[in-house]
């Protein structure tokens, strides 16, 4: 039986948690407060710990730093209101490995753990720059990885009208996916180099992956290669070459973001989307 360490101040939120968790066959052991969270981490083994940010007498945060500093390798799944962009990234910084924004959703929760039970071990996420105005991250070539900085990144863009942040996140998400998969070769070793500005009239992403790049004549499979609304023809080549539907990828990005670049080899990209 999976083990789970609640550590949440807020009684309602701790007893729903709990009792969610024990619903779907999780042993679940709470604590009140990150002190008191920690002593139990220290006495016994967890698959995932699901932490407060704020409590007293010592916050979720801190807690984070002291698992690093003590070699506790439980996942952490961070949770909280607060999404000041300075407290996710110090989130990212000392390791958590998901954030759920509250009010909790039993449903979500339950898969998030999931997830984090059934994720192996890789490489830790190394975090360059951390202020707002300037992100920057290494993070290693895994899918499940690069979901989990999507979520972080996400919640950055707050400040966003609705329909700028979900262009800016779907094109993210199509990037970063191209670099782990093509440009990484799903090998965690490697690194994906991710850079976020923002300043009060636009957000600037760059994203570097390590691999020697490609030609937009060789993507016969994708539909950026093919002229202007013959696009459709790539379904053909895809499906003779067994790959997955779809190859629409960078055109549709071209189209949600103001500018798209690559640089000459085509193993980094830069997207902008102004304010």
């Amino acid at each position: 039986m999976k083990k789970i360490l609640v550590i949440e101040d807020d009684r309602t939120t701790r007893f729903m948690l709990t009792g969610t968790l024990k619903a779907h066959g999780y042993a679940v052991t709470s604590s009140a407060d990150g002190l008191r969270g920690l002593n139990q981490l220290r006495k016994q083994a967890f698959d995932v710990v699901l932490l407060d940010i704020w409590m007293p007498h010592m916050n979720g945060l801190e807690l984070l730093a002291k698992m690093r500093a003590e070699g506790i390798h439980t996942k952490a799944v961070v949770m909280t209101s607060d999404d000041a962009p300075e407290t996710l990234l110090r989130a990212v910084r000392e390791q958590a490995w998901q954030y759920l924004s509250k009010p909790i959703e039993p449903a979500r929760v339950l898969e998030v753990v999931e997830a984090a039970i059934s994720a192996s071990p890789v490489p830790a996420i190394e975090v360059i720059s951390a202020i707002p105005e300037w992100i920057e991250l290494l993070v290693p070539c895994e899918m499940s990885t690069a979901e989990r900085i999507q979520g972080f990144m996400g919640q950055l863009e707050t400040d966003l009208p609705d329909e700028a942040r979900e262009s800016v996140g779907m094109v993210f998400h199509e990037m970063l996916m191209n670099a782990v998969e093509w440009g990484g070769k799903l090998d965690p070793n490697r690194k994906v180099r991710i850079s976020c500005i923002r300043t009060p009239r636009m957000v600037l992403y760059r994203i570097a992956d390590p691999g020697e790049g490609f030609q937009f004549k060789d993507l016969d499979h994708a539909a950026v290669s093919y002229p202007p609304g013959e696009g459709a023809e790539s379904a053909a080549v895809r499906q003779a070459k067994g790959l997955r539907s779809g190859g629409f990828g960078i055109l549709i990005a071209k189209s949600m973001v103001d500018e798209l670049l690559y640089n000459e080899v085509h193993n980094e990209v830069l997207f902008v989307k102004y304010r």
